[in-house]
């Protein structure tokens, strides 16, 4: 299918994440966790640029003014006028061998979100966890390399995660309850790569990074290879639905994440898609339940 692309950011990122649309704000966001800093396209085309303190791996929008942030050193809150970081919970506070990584809101308002090891990449270090607007935190699952795409299908009640071990896992998803029913859903060793940032959109759709190979693949709701488009850098990292009608598919990439490296001109650069031929879902909002 045709596709348009479009490089978004005026500055590459070294291990460009996270992208994030705000469909309430018209406010696309997304992140740079090697070199951490947090970036924002406003409504009028403005970027404004957060410097981090710590590598970071995910966002959640709260609100106009707030964000969740996943950083090495825990979960925190972010002001995004004020600047200010507020620690909220360090799931793993005496692990300086991992980090926080992705992670996204489900249709209850939770947000889902894992760590990784920040060089080791043949152990499970890292964990997925789930933190409720009450306060309350969920160890969801432990043994994993890396946490990467989790998303959701347009009900909500099926999970996709990948654990860096080039797979992704399906779950039979329950807000309230434990992940159940683990399969593999796409075995993307079949296509010599692995698998990133992931995003479903309005038709159950998966899209899915594939580090490996410098596209991005569109997996049907059965575990079929739909469709796959070939991006103009080699190492896309994470997809997000965005725009005002969710029919742009926004692409981060890679320059530096510390395990992989490219110098092509542009790499680390943000880039929307067009005409992908499929429209997203809105992002729930931490702590707003979502009905479709």
């Amino acid at each position: 299918m045709p596709t348009n692309f479009e490089v978004i950011s005026k500055t590459p990122c070294q291990l460009g994440e996270g992208p994030l649309w705000d469909q309430d704000s018209g406010r696309l966001f997304w992140l740079d966790s090697y070199d951490p800093h947090l970036y924002c396209l406003d409504s009028e085309g403005s970027i404004q640029q957060h410097e981090l303190p710590a590598m970071v791996g995910s966002l959640a929008v709260i609100d106009d003014s707030r964000v969740l942030l996943a950083l090495q050193t825990g979960l925190h809150e972010y002001h995004l006028s004020t600047r200010e970081l507020a620690l909220i919970y360090d799931p793993e506070p005496n692990q300086p061998e991992t980090r926080m990584n992705d992670g996204k809101v489900d249709r209850a308002g939770n947000f889902v979100f894992g760590s990784m090891g920040v060089t080791e990449r043949t152990v499970g270090l890292g964990s997925l966890y789930r933190y409720r607007p009450s306060g309350e935190f969920e160890t969801l699952r432990d043994d994993i390399i890396v946490s990467n795409g989790p998303a959701f299908s347009p009900s909500g009640d099926t999970f996709y995660f990948t654990d860096g071990r080039r797979r992704i896992l399906a779950y039979d998803y329950d807000p309230n309850g434990p992940l159940t029913n683990e399969r593999v859903f796409f075995d993307t060793n079949k296509i010599g790569s692995a698998s990133d940032g992931c995003t479903a959109d309005a038709a159950g759709n998966l899209w899915t990074a594939l580090i490996s190979t410098g596209e991005i693949a569109c997996i049907d709701p059965e575990g079929r290879l739909k469709d796959r488009l070939e991006m103009p850098i080699p190492l896309p990292s994470s997809v997000n639905f965005g725009g005002s009608t969710l029919s742009t598919l926004y692409v981060t990439s890679i320059r530096n994440s510390g395990n992989r490296t490219d110098d092509h001109p542009l790499s680390g650069h943000l880039f929307a898609l067009h005409n992908v031929g499929e429209i997203g879902l809105k992002e729930p909002k931490f702590g707003t339940l979502t009905s479709l």
